[in-house]
């Protein structure tokens, strides 16, 4: 079994295998981290999905030159994106979570086989999705919106507007849309 160091510098050189072992070996850590959280007008499923884009978030980041393990790095990054979609839902000023791309098939509590392939599918296909189907100022958006940036914030570091931030956002969820269908 490989650890998690290798696994990453792996998984951020772009082998999905590696990236899909750390996505089930953390897939634990999610799920209960999840759990002590409340998300108003979401549930377990939304709160699980966060955490899970905290996950990706944390693989394509972390560096051990920070001196803290991977496991240190990615409990920190899961907690702090579901912090964070439960403060924006709070806020109101973003979209509902339920309008979101599940990146999980997964009900909580079950890990047969099976759900666990669905899921690593499904993760395997938005990650795809991210790297080919997008462009690269979609890319970045998404990214950026993510990261908990507002519109305006994502407008200024990418030196376009508002509405255009906007625009391309509905333009990455009807590409959503499309693949979901």
């Amino acid at each position: 079994m490989e650890n998690d160091e290798t696994l990453i510098h792996q998984a951020q050189n772009g082998n999905d295998t590696a990236f899909d072992t750390i996505l089930t070996r953390y897939k634990p850590l999610v799920k209960v981290k999840a759990k002590d959280y409340y998300l108003l007008g979401g549930d377990l499923e939304d709160l699980i999905q966060e955490g899970m884009i905290g996950l990706y978030k944390a693989v394509r980041d972390y560096s051990n030159s920070h001196n803290a393990s991977f496991a240190t790095f990615a409990s920190l990054c899961v907690v702090r994106q579901i912090q964070t979609a439960i403060k924006a839902a709070n806020r109101q000023k973003h979209m509902p979570l339920n309008s979101s791309l599940t990146l999980e098939n997964d009900v909580a509590g079950q890990s047969s086989p099976e759900t666990l392939v669905l899921g690593q599918e499904a993760f395997r296909d938005i990650s795809d999705f991210i790297r080919n189907k997008l462009t690269g100022l979609e890319n970045s958006v998404l990214m950026l919106h993510m990261d908990g940036k507002t519109h305006q914030q994502i407008g200024e570091e990418l030196g376009k507007t508002k509405k255009s931030v906007d625009n391309t956002i509905q333009r990455i969820r009807k590409k959503i849309a499309a693949i979901r269908q």
